[in-house]
Order: C-alpha cells, then sequence, then structure tokens
C-alpha cells in the first residue's frame, strides 16, 4: 500500500534563480513551501539562517513581483503563469518580511490607521498588530492613492479605504459612508505585487506602484494599478492586504527557524542564529573589569575615543563568524574588504538602492561599494526611516599609515572591516547603527 501511495505522489521541477540569474533545477515533491525551498538553499550555501531569506516571484512581463509567502504551495504559484511569459522566482533576502511584528510604528503611520469604532480612540500599536490579527476586530487603512482607470491609461486620485471586507474608494471626498464607497478588490483570491516599472509601464504619477492581481490572470486585464504618493505609504498598504490575506498564518511564520515545524526536520538541519541588536551594548574596558555603559553621553564618548584608538587594537581580532582577521599588520591587505560580502565593488548609486530596496528598506540595512565619482573613496549606503542615504569613506594618510573616515579625520580605522564593526555597535555619525548587510551568494 505504501509502495502505492509513493508512486501516486509525483516530484516536479522547478528553477530558482538568483540574482545575477544564475539559477538551478530542483525535483520537489508537488507540495513543498516556499518556506523548505529556502530551507534547502540555505543547507546548501551554509547561510545563517535568520529568517529573512524569501522566494520572491517575478512577472517582466507586467512588472510585477511580491514576496512568495513561506506557506505557500511553490507549485501553485507556478501553476498561475502562462507558458509563454518569462516569469520567475528568485531567492532573496528580505529583511522588510516580518519586521512590522518588530517594529509596527515604522509600518503603521498614525494618520493612516483607526479602530473600526472611531469612539474606541487610538490604539497602541502592540494592540493594532492584535487586532490585524482578529478576524472579529479591524482597524481601518485610509489615505489618497491613484488608480488606473479600467481599459484606459488614465489615473485619479480617491480617498480610499480598506477593511476585512476589502478595498473601497470614497465617490465623495472622504466620506466613509456606505452609499458613498465603491468595491475595488478582496484579497482571498488575489495576491498585492509591487510595481517594479509603475512610471515606464504604467504611466503612473509616482514611483511608489503596488497592484492587486487575481491569481489566475496572466495579462494585465483585471489588474488593479494602484500609486501611493510615498514609500512609507505603499509599505503600509501593501503589508496590511498581506496581513488580512494570510492572518495568523503570517505571525506563525515569523516565528524563529527553532520554534518552527517543517517538512525538513528530519534533515537534522543545524540552525544557526544572528546576533540581535539588544545583545550588541556599549562596553567599557577601560578598567580591570568590562562593564555596559548605561550613560548616553558617557557611550558616545567612549564610542568616539574607542573609534581613535580601534587602529593600535586589531591584533587577532574575530569577525562576525568567530574567526581571526588575522590583521596586526593592515599594510600587506589592503582590500581585504574585497572579499566581505556586504561589500559590492563598482555597483552604481541606483542599482546600490535598487538591492536595498529588493532586500528590504528596514533601519540599519546597508552595503559598501567603490565610489564612481571619486575612485580612491568608497561609499557606505545605508537605509534609515524608509530612505537611503549615502555616505562618503574618505581615505586618509598620516606617517606614511593609510586610515579610513567617516567624519573627516575624527575617528580613524585602518581598513574597512573595522569601521563597519565599530559601526555595527555604535552609530557614530550615522543615523542608526549597522545591522544588515545587503549579501549575494551563488546558487
Amino acid at each position: 500500500m505504501k509502495r502505492f501511495e509513493m508512486s501516486q505522489r509525483h516530484d516536479k521541477v522547478i528553477k530558482v534563480f538568483n540574482e545575477d540569474d544564475s539559477s538551478r533545477a530542483l525535483e520537489v515533491p508537488s507540495d513543498i513551501t516556499a518556506w523548505d525551498v529556502c530551507q534547502l538553499f540555505i543547507l546548501k550555501n551554509h547561510c545563517v539562517n535568520d529568517n529573512s531569506w524569501t522566494l520572491i516571484e517575478h512577472l517582466p512581463h507586467i512588472g510585477l513581483e511580491r514576496i512568495v509567502e513561506d506557506h505557500e504551495s511553490v507549485i501553485q504559484v507556478q501553476s498561475t503563469w502562462g507558458m509563454d511569459t518569462d516569469s520567475r522566482i528568485y531567492f532573496r533576502k528580505n529583511y522588510a518580511k516580518y519586521e512590522f511584528f518588530k517594529n509596527p510604528s515604522q509600518f503603521f503611520p498614525e494618520h493612516m490607521v483607526s479602530s473600526s469604532s472611531e469612539a474606541n480612540g487610538s490604539l497602541s500599536h502592540s494592540q493594532l498588530i492584535q487586532n490585524f490579527l482578529n478576524s472579529s476586530t479591524c482597524p481601518e487603512i485610509h489615505s489618497y492613492l491613484h488608480i488606473r482607470e479600467q481599459g484606459k491609461k488614465t489615473w485619479k486620485r480617491y480617498y480610499f479605504i480598506l477593511r476585512r471586507s476589502g478595498l473601497y474608494f470614497s465617490t465623495k471626498g472622504t466620506s466613509k459612508e456606505p452609499r458613498h464607497l465603491q468595491f475595488v478588490a478582496e484579497f482571498s483570491e488575489s495576491n498585492v505585487y509591487t510595481l517594479v516599472s509603475s512610471k515606464k509601464m504604467y504611466g503612473a504619477p509616482t514611483i511608489y506602484g503596488f497592484c492587486i492581481k487575481p491569481h489566475k490572470l496572466e495579462g494585465t486585464r483585471d489588474l488593479k494599478l494602484l500609486c501611493a504618493d510615498d514609500e512609507q505609504s505603499r509599505i503600509c498598504w501593501m503589508t496590511v492586504i498581506r496581513i488580512f490575506k494570510s492572518g495568523i498564518q503570517l505571525y506563525e511564520n515569523s516565528k524563529p527557524p527553532q520554534q518552527r515545524r517543517n517538512s525538513l526536520t528530519s534533515l537534522n538541519t543545524p540552525l544557526n542564529t544572528s546576533n540581535s541588536e539588544n545583545s550588541l551594548v556599549a562596553m567599557d574596558f577601560s578598567g580591570h573589569k568590562g562593564r555596559v555603559i548605561e550613560n548616553p553621553a558617557e557611550a558616545l564618548t567612549v564610542a568616539v575615543e574607542e573609534g581613535m584608538t580601534w587602529r593600535r587594537k586589531s591584533c587577532h581580532r574575530m569577525n562576525a563568524y568567530g574567526s581571526p582577521n588575522l590583521l596586526q599588520n593592515p599594510t600587506p591587505f589592503p582590500a581585504i574588504h574585497r572579499i566581505q560580502s556586504w561589500f559590492h565593488h563598482r555597483i552604481s548609486r541606483d542599482e546600490a538602492q535598487k538591492l536595498i530596496e529588493q532586500q528590504g528598506l528596514v533601519d540599519g540595512i546597508f552595503l559598501l561599494r567603490d565610489s564612481q565619482s571619486n575612485p580612491k573613496t568608497f561609499v557606505l549606503s545605508l537605509g534609515h526611516s524608509q530612505r537611503i542615504r549615502h555616505f562618503q569613506i574618505v581615505p586618509l594618510e598620516e606617517d606614511g599609515d593609510l586610515y579610513y573616515s567617516l567624519d573627516e579625520g575624527q575617528t580613524r580605522f585602518t581598513n574597512l572591516i573595522q569601521l563597519v564593526e565599530f559601526h555595527q555597535l555604535n552609530k557614530g555619525v550615522l543615523p542608526c547603527k549597522l545591522k544588515h548587510h545587503c549579501a549575494r551568494i551563488t546558487l
């Protein structure tokens, strides 16, 4: 009987792409989920299993892409594609995938959220998340959006309201009366996508486009094309639609890998965890015993002093993976930063911004790259408050020794590795600490 059941289980072949367009074909069971596929690649490539690796559905013929939720069937996703399209599944980092559970204030601006009963007043962010996950209660999301008119190339701006029952816009200003609400879409048989080229492909008024697409739709017919005024608004709308669609399952998906049950447990896969931001604290080792610095002013002073002297203390320091850096004499290794996963060589400013946006625009996401305008300098590209900022790293020479600095020489480092590790512990002149680096791997 078991042999008969096994013969009825047909394995399928899926192809997963990397950012450099390399790919791997996998023979997988027909019920494999996105999370299972991610675990296979994490194991094979010895990646840190920090719950940020993601499958991305990319539909270039209509300019759309989205996160494939961890619980979704990869085979079912592929079954919605047309035969003549170049649709793909990418394996990619996305640090923002579950960040809204940790930092909801960054995802749900107060001016866009209200409780279903106005008399209840505003909700705390923890209550807001609980209400989003509770099917019997539901806060409303509301703001102005642009929508492309059906069958036309023109866009119109309306006041939109998102409720558990679906997405609506008001035909009379900001009125929420039922007689003024026009139904737009519901989400049980649809998914929310980012518009990759909203202006070029659809003539959208801004670059912050997103779309509601029915599962079986192959072309642009019946796409609900929407456009926000800024990135924060777009992220809010798309995040809440994901929550409304998947509910409590998203919360289960967000749990650390050790707490999740999956079909790959029989592989006895060792699970690596990354340090949490809270485990990185300012320390004072000037005395016989180390101590945690509680006073913010003292922490800043020590951080500056440490940055000034760190270049003298580089002997046998340990990197993030527990291996010695062996930088007793940094001079023979002037380009050691080029083998680090956070260094992306001569990519352009636009390419850096695209990579950061693809991997989740959360506070502390970063990469380093060569400067295109000045070949002798480097650039730190950093995400903060849903914006990307670029900081020039200037090389300085003193007494024949070369140093690197972000603050015109006040804080100096003998190499870029020291600079990165220092700013993972201290924000210094940056708006936040370095937390997540953009990474590319070879499948």
